[in-house]
């Protein structure tokens, strides 16, 4: 149940540590409640631009060990929140996986009362 005194801040807050905890742990069932089913997955690094939907993107992260199962420390944090409307919203993230920290761009939808994210545009660089 939503609580009736939580701000969209809120809602969005909880879903992106969602995400968080989905990366960490390779979970795609948890990253399935925060990613909109036709959401968009772009890695800008990567040339050309490499680009997939969300069945090719969790087959991807069912494949790779987890974060958690390697032994890694956790490094993630939101960086930014903005509103564009009562139903969209964006959130500049950042997170690391095995060598590369990464810059998210997630963008948010409103469907239903739940924050969803619709587009995830990245860019990584590799750590030593």
């Amino acid at each position: 149940m939503t609580d009736p005194h939580a701000t969209p801040y809120d809602a969005i807050i909880a879903a992106i540590e969602t995400y968080f905890d989905g990366l960490f742990e390779s979970d795609t069932a948890r990253l399935a409640k925060v990613f909109h089913p036709l959401a968009h997955y772009t890695c800008a690094t990567e040339k050309p631009i490499l680009h997939m939907a969300m069945p090719d993107y969790f087959a991807l992260v069912d494949k790779r060990p987890s974060p958690k199962s390697r032994g890694e420390v956790r490094r993630d944090r939101i960086v930014s929140i903005e509103l564009a409307g009562p139903d969209a919203a964006f959130a500049r993230v950042e997170c690391a996986i095995g060598q590369r920290f990464c810059t998210d761009l997630l963008t948010f939808v409103r469907v239903d009362g739940r924050w969803l994210i619709m587009a995830k545009v990245f860019h990584y660089d590799l750590t030593t």
